[in-house]
């Protein structure tokens, strides 16, 4: 069927009608409280200006690098992290988010594009003897069938975006999907750096192993020599029961490292996504020296804008804001444009073998256009509920980055802290194990003098391996605080914002719709 337009008059005064209804529905709108302001990151000028380590050729702006755990120039580290980055569970639940919200971006742009589609509908209905057609005529009609054929291969929809509506939805689907992927950066950020971290351990571990071995021999000699002298009358008893007190206790923290040792490589296969036997052979390669680690002799305040968490925390923000102007355009009005083009034909079942040759002719053929306007009038406060609702979301993701925030400054300042302190540390013990080492160069000379006995060498030797365990120790604490401030840097991830060089509270409320 074709549609009749308006006269030129009548549709001026439905256009005048419209633009009234549109100012009368913009003031519903109703004013929100003062929303969530973000905080300004704190002054760290002190905290990063000198790391204490002073080496200027280290780019700062680009540090840590991307995949950083390579600077610790371990192969076997590398090949671990090869095989968690393929089968890691957790990193494919994340990716399987991130795109399912690249897929809502799509789903959600489409509504700023028109709808074409085409339809073909064939009906046969037979007409009630009680019914209306039969009692306009019960003799034609009553008992019949009806047979209606349409084809329309051209069915046309738009909705004017006069508000941003559409776009705004598509924007906050955009800002969702961009968290979901700094997210997946998160993720992978806290698996590299568990796996260095174990990796790290277990490394220390397994030489700490060597040592305790070491000592275990040694106590033997000790206890072997306090038994010998004991059969000659050359000493009492008590001798005898401390040294073997010391050789178990040595024993006990042998198979305590054996233990941890083993914890170490569960862990890490279950980091990699693999079986325990995967990582039997594992810690075989060479010591990490932290002095190949070396750090910029200033970080600046923007290295905060790597970190995926504060990044993401920010995305959600904007999408938020993008959905309070979505709730705003729902009190307006929707305009829209359908049209249609094609054939359709009725015939009763007497006419049906005609129907066909009736449907393709010209005179079947119908269009329309329809725009049309709505405006809501009453919804039982459903709209000012979504938007009190969506405003409070804003408001929550602007604290939870807020909060965010003072986590990554207090993570960076507590890393870097540790690790200066770790650095102090291991340096003092480097000292006090050069001086073990020289104490037993004295006892070896004072030996072969013959002015002391063979107890008193293995007892040196023991101090020198109970302070080469201590450094295993120390070295450990000291990279694992290096991997600590890495990941609280960010690991080597560039956000596509820059969140610190523009003030967020600038940058964020150019989003708000208030």
């Amino acid at each position: 069927m074709m549609r009749q337009f308006t006269p030129h008059r009548s549709l001026i005064l439905g256009f005048y009608t419209g633009f009234m209804l549109l100012i009368t529905g913009c003031a519903w709108i109703p004013s929100g409280d003062k929303p969530a302001e973000f905080l300004k990151t704190p002054p760290m000028e002190h905290t990063l200006s000198d790391t204490g380590q002073g080496v200027p050729l280290v780019p700062a702006e680009h540090w840590p690098h991307d995949r950083w755990w390579r600077e610790f120039g371990s192969q076997e580290l590398n090949g671990l992290m090869v095989i968690a980055l393929k089968d890691n569970i957790g990193l494919k639940v994340a990716a399987a988010r991130l795109r399912q919200a690249q897929a809502l971006v799509r789903v959600e742009g489409a509504r700023l594009l028109p709808f074409l589609d085409a339809e073909m509908e064939f009906e046969n209905t037979r007409i009630s003897e009680n019914g209306v057609f039969a009692a306009l005529n019960r003799k034609e009609a009553a008992g019949a069938n009806i047979v209606f054929g349409q084809i329309n291969p051209f069915n046309f929809r738009y909705e004017f975006d006069f508000w941003g509506k559409n776009r705004a939805a598509m924007e906050a689907a955009l800002g969702e999907a961009t968290a979901e992927k700094a997210e997946l950066a998160e993720v992978l950020l806290k698996l590299t750096s568990a796996i260095t971290r174990s990796y790290i351990q277990g490394i220390a571990l397994r030489q700490q192993l060597d040592l305790a071995h070491a000592m275990v021999e040694l106590r033997r000699d000790l206890l072997t020599m306090d038994e010998t002298r004991l059969r000659l009358g050359l000493d009492s008893a008590d001798q005898v029961k401390q040294a073997t007190i010391e050789l178990e206790q040595v024993n006990k923290r042998e198979a305590g490292i054996r233990d941890q040792l083993d914890i170490q490589r569960n862990l890490l296969a279950r980091l990699i996504g693999d079986g325990p036997d995967s990582t039997k052979n594992l810690f075989t390669g060479t010591a990490i020296s932290p002095e190949k680690i070396r750090l910029p002799a200033k970080l600046p305040l923007e290295l905060l804008s790597q970190r995926p968490d504060l990044a993401s925390a920010l995305h959600r923000a904007e999408a938020a804001a993008q959905q309070v102007k979505v709730a705003k355009a729902s009190f307006l009005p929707t305009i829209d444009l359908t049209a249609f083009a094609g054939l359709n034909a009725l015939r009763l079942t007497k006419g049906a073998s005609s129907l066909a040759s009736i449907l393709f002719s010209g005179s079947s053929f119908s269009y329309g256009i329809a725009p049309g306007l709505r405006l809501p009038l009453f919804e039982g406060g459903r709209l000012r509920g979504e938007l009190s609702a969506q405003r409070a979301e804003y408001d929550g993701a602007v604290e939870l980055y807020n909060e965010t925030l003072l986590h990554a400054v207090q993570e960076v300042a507590d890393s870097l802290s540790r690790w200066r302190e770790t650095r102090s540390i291991l340096e003092a013990q480097n000292r006090l194990l050069s001086a073990q080492h020289e104490n037993l160069s004295l006892a070896q000379m004072r030996f072969r003098s013959g002015l002391d006995d063979r107890r008193a060498l293995l007892a040196h030797e023991h101090a020198v391996l109970n302070q080469e365990y201590a450094l295993k120790t120390l070295n450990a604490d000291q990279l694992v605080a290096m991997v600590d401030l890495m990941e609280a840097l960010g690991g080597g991830y560039v956000n596509d914002l820059q969140i610190i060089q523009q003030k967020p509270e600038q940058k964020m409320f150019s989003w708000l719709p208030w």
